[in-house]
């Protein structure tokens, strides 16, 4: 009998996990609010659903039903996780989950000046996004303390990959290099994420939390450059944080309200992660 590997949120992340995932091993379904990603999905063979703020799974029990693994990427509103408010006692009484995840951020450790965090730090997150995955990731964990439900969280840094990268931005004359003395962020490639879910999967240890970065948390200025080197181009002039600060969204002045390293020994060495891309330099090679 297949598995079944169902994810509210079948976005950038969840469907380059499905894909991996052997075909004659494995069952897809899950949710999108995009009726052309519900179509193209379904050509694939996946069960796609509509769900959204305040519009639950019709029929959830049909759904879900056969589900053995669980993956949510939907992240909270002002209101918490909508996937936990809308089905949180539903997902209590799921009875054949082997192993579910969500996907958080390193962001709910804040910023702690270029100092080192594992996933042992106290969670002490510096916005108000973060504030809500700290909730998020305990009304999560709480399925897993109060019903068995067996959860791992996973703290993904800055995702890039094929779409989705410096080089991209580069590309489309988007890239700025905003410098801020001491400010570093990690990143994580989407080939090594979807590993790290796969040995996790292999390897269940419900309850636990999992920091997904690689080897190297940088200035992002110095990423910027790196990429326009990659492509034979100038780079854009170098811009002081405190002088461009009032022109960046609320979203880019929370980035750079943070600064710090986040330690990946934990997925190495319980999950036997070797990263692909260790740095963003290989990384974005590897996507030229």
């Amino acid at each position: 009998m297949k598995n079944k590997l169902f994810c509210f949120g079948l976005g950038y992340t969840a469907q380059m996990l499905a894909s991996r995932l052997d075909a004659a091993e494995w069952r897809i379904a899950g949710t999108s609010r995009d009726a052309n990603a519900q179509q193209a999905m379904s050509r694939r063979g996946w069960e796609v659903f509509p769900f959204d703020e305040g519009r639950p799974l019709a029929d959830f029990a049909g759904a879900l039903a056969g589900t053995t693994h669980l993956l949510s990427s939907v992240p909270p509103d002002t209101a918490g996780d909508p996937v936990i408010a809308m089905h949180g006692s539903d997902i209590a009484g799921l009875k054949d989950l082997k192993w579910a995840g969500y996907l958080s951020t390193t962001g709910v450790y804040g910023d702690r000046q270029g100092g080192e965090v594992d996933e042992t730090s106290e969670r002490t997150p510096a916005s108000e996004r973060g504030r809500r995955r700290v909730m998020a990731e305990d009304a999560w964990l709480a399925l897993w303390k109060t019903h068995g439900i067996p959860v791992h969280v996973f703290r993904l840094a800055g995702i890039y990959g094929p779409g989705r990268n410096a080089l991209e931005t580069v590309r489309q004359g988007r890239a700025r290099r905003i410098h801020r003395p001491g400010q570093v962020f990690g990143r994580i490639h989407l080939d090594d994420i979807v590993q790290t879910l796969m040995a996790s999967i292999e390897r269940p240890n419900p309850g636990a939390a999992y920091n997904l970065v690689d080897d190297e948390s940088a200035p992002p200025d110095e990423v910027i450059a790196h990429a326009c080197e990659l492509l034979g181009v100038d780079p854009p002039p170098l811009q002081d944080f405190d002088a461009v600060k009032d022109s960046l969204s609320p979203m880019a002045l929370s980035f750079y309200g943070e600064s710090k390293r986040v330690s990946n020994r934990r997925i190495k060495e319980e999950l036997g992660v070797q990263l692909k891309w260790p740095t963003y330099r290989e990384g974005l090679k590897g996507l030229l």
